[in-house]
């Protein structure tokens, strides 16, 4: 007996990643078709396409994740609902509107607000040391210097060893730096590679997940001719 279960428990042991990548995405899939989200929601998932993204990040179910400057809840709501039993989503940084609109409720009840909710980032503190991952999304030029300075070592603190950063933003043109981030919403992604190199962290993996190539970088996120079809990079830091 022993002989027939070591291979089906080592067989199970080298599937099971894979096995939990495909859950996550089914929850992901499911949350993607629940009554919380409106239907204008709903049309951005084509172009934010996040089963793909959320797969790229490597996101499992028994994940700590922590959402920093979560807005209206776009990803909020995918996450919430797929870590709920058995991880846990974080927010950060401007959560006041997601805890009186959104928190109140299931799915969404067990997620957990730290550090500031407001957009308070001077000796910023998460209050966690064990997160896999910290996310932000099309956030990252909004910051100044020491805004960037403080959000960078606040994750660095909060990761767990072997945890990640993960950055999607607006691609700006290569070498701007962040020239256009208060005009055009957008920053330089070679900079921020730079940049989160320069505090400790490694670069992984980057992705054309979210490329358009239609797009000239020099151009409004805002604009008509552009929303939601902007040119974005994808970052994984690793700490």
């Amino acid at each position: 007996m022993r002989k027939i279960l070591l291979p089906l428990l080592m067989a199970s042991t080298l599937i099971s990643p894979a096995l939990l990548a495909a859950d996550f995405s089914e929850s992901i899939k499911q949350a993607m078709q629940s009554e919380n989200r409106s239907d204008n929601e709903k049309k951005r998932d084509r172009n934010r396409r996040p089963v793909e993204t959320l797969k790229f990040f490597g996101i499992k179910d028994d994940m700590k994740v922590l959402e920093i400057v979560p807005g209206g809840g776009w990803y909020t709501k995918l996450l919430a609902p797929a870590l709920r039993d058995n991880g846990q989503l974080y927010l950060s940084l401007g959560t006041k509107r997601l805890k009186e609109s959104l928190l109140n409720k299931k799915p969404f009840d067990k997620v957990k607000l730290v550090g500031s909710e407001e957009y308070e980032f001077k000796d910023l503190d998460f209050k966690v040391t064990d997160l896999d991952a910290v996310l932000t999304f099309r956030n990252y030029h909004n910051f100044d210097e020491n805004e960037r300075v403080s959000t960078n070592e606040a994750a660095f603190n909060a990761l767990k060893p072997g945890g990640k950063l993960i950055i999607i933003d607006h691609s700006a043109v290569i070498g701007s730096g962040t020239k256009h981030s208060q005009d055009l919403h957008r920053i330089d992604a070679s900079y921020v590679k730079s940049e989160l190199q320069s505090k400790g962290f490694t670069l992984v993996k980057e992705s054309n997940l979210l490329v358009n190539k239609n797009d000239n970088r020099m151009i409004s996120p805002f604009k008509p001719e552009i929303r939601r079809k902007t040119d974005r990079f994808i970052h994984i830091f690793q700490k």
